[in-house]
Protein backbone atom coordinates (compact mmCIF):
# COMPACT_ATOMS: atom_id res chain seq x y z
CA UNK A 1 0.00 0.00 0.00
CA UNK A 2 1.60 3.46 -0.79
CA UNK A 3 0.28 6.75 -2.07
CA UNK A 4 3.40 8.48 -3.84
CA UNK A 5 4.49 11.78 -5.45
CA UNK A 6 6.26 12.19 -8.46
CA UNK A 7 8.88 14.47 -7.75
CA UNK A 8 7.13 17.88 -8.93
CA UNK A 9 4.62 17.48 -6.84
CA UNK A 10 6.63 16.48 -4.04
CA UNK A 11 8.34 20.04 -4.40
CA UNK A 12 4.82 21.82 -5.18
CA UNK A 13 3.34 20.40 -1.43
CA UNK A 14 6.15 21.15 0.15
CA UNK A 15 6.22 24.44 -0.65
CA UNK A 16 2.78 24.48 0.44
CA UNK A 17 3.75 22.76 3.83
CA UNK A 18 6.61 25.61 4.81
CA UNK A 19 4.35 28.49 3.96
CA UNK A 20 1.68 26.80 6.57
CA UNK A 21 3.79 25.56 9.15
CA UNK A 22 1.15 24.22 11.14
CA UNK A 23 -0.25 21.97 8.93
CA UNK A 24 0.23 18.53 9.25
CA UNK A 25 1.32 17.21 5.92
CA UNK A 26 -1.41 16.90 2.80
CA UNK A 27 -4.64 15.36 3.22
CA UNK A 28 -5.49 13.02 -0.13
CA UNK A 29 -8.62 11.03 -0.89
CA UNK A 30 -11.70 11.03 -2.48
CA UNK A 31 -15.63 12.38 -2.59
CA UNK A 32 -18.63 10.82 -5.10
CA UNK A 33 -18.81 13.69 -7.49
CA UNK A 34 -18.35 14.48 -11.19
CA UNK A 35 -19.51 12.88 -14.24
CA UNK A 36 -17.53 9.52 -13.54
CA UNK A 37 -18.81 9.40 -10.36
CA UNK A 38 -15.39 9.78 -7.83
CA UNK A 39 -13.67 12.69 -7.75
CA UNK A 40 -10.20 13.50 -5.75
CA UNK A 41 -9.56 15.51 -3.03
CA UNK A 42 -6.25 17.03 -1.86
CA UNK A 43 -6.02 19.55 1.15
CA UNK A 44 -3.61 20.27 3.36
CA UNK A 45 -4.29 18.57 7.45
CA UNK A 46 -4.92 20.02 10.28
CA UNK A 47 -5.57 16.80 11.64
CA UNK A 48 -5.05 13.11 11.80
CA UNK A 49 -7.88 11.04 12.25
CA UNK A 50 -8.49 7.77 13.84
CA UNK A 51 -9.13 5.50 10.68
CA UNK A 52 -6.24 8.02 8.55
CA UNK A 53 -3.33 6.10 7.03
CA UNK A 54 -0.66 8.12 7.14
CA UNK A 55 2.42 7.59 4.48
CA UNK A 56 6.07 9.63 4.83
CA UNK A 57 8.20 10.89 1.51
CA UNK A 58 10.87 13.00 1.92
CA UNK A 59 9.76 13.99 4.85
CA UNK A 60 6.23 14.95 3.91
CA UNK A 61 3.19 12.93 5.59
CA UNK A 62 0.30 11.96 3.42
CA UNK A 63 -3.19 11.47 5.39
CA UNK A 64 -5.22 9.18 3.64
CA UNK A 65 -8.96 8.05 5.23
CA UNK A 66 -10.17 4.44 5.52
CA UNK A 67 -12.90 5.01 3.07
CA UNK A 68 -11.05 6.46 0.15
CA UNK A 69 -7.45 4.15 0.78
CA UNK A 70 -9.18 1.29 -1.08
CA UNK A 71 -9.90 3.84 -4.24
CA UNK A 72 -6.94 4.93 -4.42
CA UNK A 73 -4.17 2.73 -2.99
CA UNK A 74 -1.27 2.49 -5.38
CA UNK A 75 -1.89 6.05 -6.43
CA UNK A 76 0.80 8.35 -7.93
CA UNK A 77 0.15 12.51 -7.56
CA UNK A 78 2.12 14.55 -9.67
CA UNK A 79 2.23 18.09 -10.82
CA UNK A 80 2.44 19.54 -14.02
CA UNK A 81 2.30 23.26 -15.80
CA UNK A 82 1.32 24.04 -19.41
CA UNK A 83 0.71 27.72 -20.30
CA UNK A 84 -0.85 29.56 -17.77
CA UNK A 85 -2.66 26.02 -16.47
CA UNK A 86 -1.14 24.65 -13.51
CA UNK A 87 -3.02 21.35 -11.47
CA UNK A 88 -2.36 18.03 -9.65
CA UNK A 89 -2.25 14.82 -12.18
CA UNK A 90 -3.32 11.37 -10.91
CA UNK A 91 -2.10 8.06 -12.16
CA UNK A 92 -4.25 5.83 -10.14
CA UNK A 93 -4.25 1.82 -10.77
CA UNK A 94 -7.50 1.26 -9.39
CA UNK A 95 -9.12 3.84 -11.79
CA UNK A 96 -11.34 1.68 -14.76
CA UNK A 97 -12.85 4.57 -16.65
CA UNK A 98 -12.04 8.70 -16.01
CA UNK A 99 -13.80 11.81 -17.53
CA UNK A 100 -12.01 13.87 -20.04
CA UNK A 101 -11.14 16.69 -17.76
CA UNK A 102 -9.47 13.61 -15.83
CA UNK A 103 -10.99 15.17 -12.12
CA UNK A 104 -13.17 11.97 -11.60
CA UNK A 105 -12.81 8.30 -12.05
CA UNK A 106 -14.92 5.10 -11.53
CA UNK A 107 -13.77 1.82 -10.79
CA UNK A 108 -14.82 -1.70 -11.56
CA UNK A 109 -16.46 -2.08 -8.29
CA UNK A 110 -18.72 0.87 -9.56
CA UNK A 111 -19.26 -0.79 -13.12
CA UNK A 112 -21.03 -3.53 -11.16
CA UNK A 113 -22.82 -1.71 -8.67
Amino acid sequence: MAITLAPAALERVKGFLAADPSALGLRFGVRRTGCSGWGYAVDLARAEAPDDTVFEQDGVRIFVDADSLELVDGTEMDFQKQGLSEQFTFRNPKAAAECGCGESFTTDADKVA
